[in-house]
């Protein structure tokens, strides 16, 4: 697959003069303090080393919240928002398609996803030596994250290009949006909440079913179904929305 200009102009901005090294500072002093924290606060006596149970399960909870929130906000271009180049320009004066726009923003997203991921592993991988958690928990937690952030992360993608003249607008609206979306699954139903599924699958306990028109919906399926509904739907607002700006 072949990129285009726009994922050379988010290279350029991102990591060459590193507008969004803010965002991986900000990773680090949030998520840093809460595993060290969750570490030392419930025991200070001589089997403090051991650490205790729920360290990872905090740590990974944590990261699985801070790199969505920020994915959502990288993504939105909050960072050095006058070094990138308006839609409108990409689109009508370069000629580029709103599938390439969107190809490129997308692989954009992917990798400073994976840099959020690779930022947090350190931090992960001590909790979880510490808690003596299986590699194959690990792993998945780190894919987990991975999804998780690309799906809420489109989002922020969608209204870039919905509200990109309306810099406020986004801002309020990308943090609404997450945070209802972390707060309202967790009252609707808590399996839809990634934390909740997260804390489910390390206890390795079943989620329990949502009875809807008489019938139990099995609660795995129906977790991966949103989330996979929530991607899908934020992937085509985003394409709807750059078409709009080519076909008003």
């Amino acid at each position: 697959m072949k990129l285009g200009p726009v994922f050379g102009e988010g290279i350029e901005i991102q990591f060459v003069e590193g507008h969004t090294f803010a965002a991986y500072f900000y990773l680090l002093l949030l998520l840093a303090p809460v595993v060290f924290l969750a570490l030392f606060l419930p025991s200070l006596d001589a089997q403090v080393w051991i650490g205790p149970a729920q360290l990872f399960k905090v740590s990974a909870s944590a990261a699985i919240l801070l790199v969505a929130y920020f994915s959502v906000r990288v993504a939105n271009q909050e960072f050095a928002p006058w070094r990138f180049a308006p839609l409108k320009r990409w689109l009508r004066d370069e000629k580029l398609s709103p599938a390439a726009l969107a190809r490129d923003q997308l692989a954009m997203l992917a990798l400073e996803i994976l840099v959020f991921v690779l930022l947090s592993a350190p931090l992960l991988v001590w909790a979880a030596a510490i808690a003596r958690v299986p590699i194959g928990s690990l792993l998945a937690v780190l894919l987990l994250i991975f999804f998780y952030a690309f799906a809420y992360g489109v989002w922020g993608l969608a209204a870039l290009a919905l509200w990109e003249r309306k810099f406020e607008s986004r801002q309020v609206f990308v943090r609404a949006f997450f945070i209802g979306a972390m707060i309202v699954t967790a009252a609707f139903y808590p399996p839809l909440n990634p934390v909740a599924f997260l804390l489910s699958f390390l206890d390795e306990k079943e989620m329990a079913a949502l009875m809807l028109w008489g019938r139990p919906w099995p609660a795995l399926a129906l977790h991966f179904e949103f989330h996979v509904l929530l991607l899908g739907l934020g992937l085509w607002l985003h394409r709807r929305a750059l078409r709009r700006e080519i076909y008003p």
